[in-house]
């Protein structure tokens, strides 16, 4: 088996809000991938911790628990993985704050059978067959709002964030993970995986450089570290004009995890 994880902030004096990790457990009979983006609050958010405590605690439980708890479903693990979190600093936060510590969430985990994978939000997994086909799972919720909808912080969070006709990320509300995509395919049908937050993938959805069979072909062969710096190139030659609609920032957290079965 052949792993690679890239992470790396969008500005070296800014911490890194993503969260990578890869478990193969010592039985030797499968692994799991996890990949988280924190959302980087634009203001007060009722909580004492930083994205990044969120994003680490998070990412510390799911990898604990699709490792240790095979009988689970993802979606019981994320459940159980946000409960945890919650519990952590539900007496010293307001959790129910709308922008209460919160991640975009990808969750894979391979057994001599099957792959299992999750998806909430934004981020992406892709799944690549025998045949070098890639299949994307993605949560495009956030991407099939109307631009008008997302036009202040405000009313995203009054009527959007975590809420029906909206879009759903792991915060502070365990039921949140029955909204992931979820699905299972044979262990042989799938030959490589690759997990990307949307900073990484602005290469795809953001720049039109290759669509997703293009792109875990370039991780494949050149390795995500090149992925991740073709990105920086096109966000620092789009800076000053920023004609790529839908670009908040010039530079975002980037992560690849790519796994080859």
């Amino acid at each position: 088996m052949r792993t690679e994880v890239v992470s790396e902030p969008g500005l070296p004096e800014h911490p890194n809000e993503d969260f990578a990790a890869v478990a193969l457990p010592a039985s030797g009979q499968g692994g799991c991938l996890v990949v988280l983006d924190g959302v980087t609050p634009p203001a007060e958010t009722g909580c004492l911790h930083s994205v990044p405590w969120f994003t680490a605690r998070l990412g510390g439980a799911l990898t604990e628990l699709t490792v240790s708890c095979a009988d689970l479903t993802l979606t019981e693990i994320l459940s159980r993985a946000i409960a945890r979190t919650a519990e952590a600093h539900a007496i010293t936060c307001d959790l129910s704050h709308p922008r209460t510590p919160q991640a975009t969430v990808v969750l894979a985990r391979w057994s001599a059978h099957t792959v299992d994978h999750l998806v909430l939000s934004d981020s992406a997994l892709l799944l690549e067959s025998a045949d070098g086909s890639v299949l994307p799972v993605l949560d495009d919720r956030l991407a099939r709002l109307p631009r008008a909808a997302l036009a202040t912080d405000e009313l995203i969070d009054a009527t959007l964030r975590n809420k029906e006709g909206g879009f759903f990320t792991a915060a502070a509300d365990p039921s949140a993970a029955e909204r992931a995509v979820t699905g299972s395919v044979p262990r042989d049908r799938v030959r490589a995986l690759a997990a990307l937050t949307d900073g990484a993938a602005r290469w795809v959805e953001k720049f039109g450089e290759g669509d997703w069979t293009q792109c875990l072909a370039l991780i494949r062969k050149e390795g995500a570290r090149t992925l991740v710096d073709r990105v920086r190139d096109l966000e620092r030659a789009d800076r000053d004009t920023r004609i790529h609609l839908g670009r908040s920032k010039t530079h975002d957290d980037a992560t690849v995890v790519f796994a080859e079965l």
